[in-house]
């Protein structure tokens, strides 16, 4: 029986502090951290691009190489003549890890949705870690190189990452209902900016020693933490015998908090898809299909909107220290370092426009504003003088008008996006939403590294910038 209408507008922060328990707590700072380890370790490869490039390049045609390096290391462990060369297999790398990724996550949120999702997002994250030490560390300390065995290694760290996100996404729409889920989503997908800044922090901190410890110590952080998540995390409420959503936030917020996403007209205000009877029965909701996910309304729309951001935003997370290193003459280190400041305006942008989205009922207004002053913000970038104090104030608010939408469509709108009226609020279908919607956007940001370093050789950062704007 639907409860009645009083009862349904009940205040939206009064819902959520009254449904938070310790394990509510738990839970989203245990999805948190595991995708923030996911992150670090994929921002530790960006980090140290200049650092690849010189191991790669003969001392000889490499200018950028240390002096005391003796030339027969050098020259017997190079893959490349010179460093343009370097460059443009580790934008390929770039490109290879996305397009698996991509692959992965259709697949990813699939079989979340029909595993455990503490299993599937643990094994990702260990076997990820195991995978990332054979790459940048155990190779190194072999002195074995070889172009195929980094590109297979690449494909298969794709593959094995993209179980990451719908994951715990799906985890957080177990625990979180519409009740401040923009403000609850839009704080907890700062992960990925966390991520990017410790895997910053910790590469600029042992990169002296050498690249290879930067991915030795991000591959045994992440392995310890997927431990911790096989041993932790409880993936929806029921483990521990507290109420599932469907049983009664959703009912109490669903109709309001979908109306401003969806679109819908006022025909849904009876809820007579929705019982306390219907969410109590013992017959499990079965997995919805991939296709049946597509035709949700608003999935294929938001998932091409996030094909474009997500190029933008994933063309910062590659190439930014690597940018800021040959186009201001910045040391390596000190390029990752302020390449924390575009992460830095992500958090604060996701987490101010989730609570706005809240307040208003509505998400896509708040996107498509933000977006507009993110125009402005690339066209003043593009323009930054050689000052760091400039130029991380301007990569700070870039990053909150680009990293804010790009939070907020991969988090709160496909958890919203997975619990519509049509699918009746199943957590079934939620973590296959979310790979679809970040899947498409990873095609759209594998194929934009791919752009960004064939117009960069061609013409120069300025056009670069002019296609982000355009994206």
């Amino acid at each position: 029986m639907a409860l009645p209408g009083s009862s349904r507008r009940q205040p939206v922060n009064r819902g959520l502090v009254s449904h938070c328990t310790h394990h509510h707590i738990v839970v989203f700072l245990l999805t948190f951290f595991s995708y923030s380890l996911l992150h670090a370790s994929r921002k530790t490869f960006s980090n140290v691009k200049v650092s690849i490039s010189n191991q790669w390049t003969p001392y000889c045609l490499n200018s950028t190489a240390p002096e005391l390096r003796p030339y027969e290391l050098w020259n017997s462990s190079h893959l490349f003549l010179h460093a343009e060369e370097a460059t443009l297999f580790l934008g390929t790398l770039d490109t290879v890890f996305l397009f698996s990724y991509a692959v992965g996550l259709f697949v990813s949120g699939i079989v979340g949705d029909r595993l455990n999702l503490r299993w599937v997002l643990s094994f990702g994250m260990c076997s990820s870690a195991l995978v990332v030490f054979f790459f940048g560390t155990l190779t190194e300390w072999l002195h074995f190189y070889n172009k195929w065995f980094y590109c297979c290694l690449w494909v298969v760290n794709g593959l094995l990452q993209s179980t990451g996100w719908p994951c715990v996404v799906a985890v957080m729409g177990n625990w979180f209902g519409k009740a401040g889920r923009g403000f609850v989503f839009g704080l907890w997908s700062a992960c990925a900016s966390v991520g990017n800044i410790l895997g910053a922090f910790l590469a600029s901190c042992v990169l002296k020693y050498g690249y290879e410890y930067a991915f030795l110590v991000t591959a045994s952080v992440q392995f310890a933490g997927g431990v911790v998540v096989f041993f932790g995390l409880l993936t929806s409420p029921k483990e521990v015998g507290l109420p599932e959503l469907g049983a009664d936030e959703d009912i109490i917020v669903e109709e309001d908090a979908n109306r401003p996403l969806m679109g819908n007209d006022d025909a849904d205000d009876d809820d007579q898809n929705y019982s306390i009877q219907a969410t109590d029965t013992d017959n499990q909701p079965k997995a919805i299909g991939f296709f049946q996910a597509c035709c949700l309304p608003g999935v294929v729309l938001y998932s091409l909107a996030y094909a474009c951001l997500k190029l933008v935003n994933y063309s910062f997370f590659f190439w930014l220290p690597f940018y800021l290193s040959n186009n201001f003459g910045w040391k390596e280190a000190e390029a990752d370092q302020l390449s924390i400041w575009y992460d830095v305006g992500g958090i604060i942008g996701g987490t101010i426009q989730g609570l706005i989205s809240d307040v208003l009922q509505k998400r896509a207004p708040v996107l498509a504003i933000s977006l507009l002053f993110a125009v402005g913000s690339l066209f003043g970038y593009s323009r930054s003088p050689n000052s760091k104090p400039i130029n991380a104030v301007i990569m700070a608010i870039t990053g909150f008008f680009i990293g804010g939408p790009s939070n907020m469509i991969s988090s709160a709108i496909s958890a919203d996006l997975g619990h519509q009226d049509l699918v009746k609020g199943s957590s079934e279908a939620l973590a296959t939403v979310t790979g679809i919607v970040d899947g498409t956007g990873s095609i759209g940001a594998a194929v934009g590294q791919y752009l960004v370093s064939l117009i960069q050789e061609n013409l120069d950062w300025m056009w670069v910038f002019y296609f982000f704007i355009l994206m």
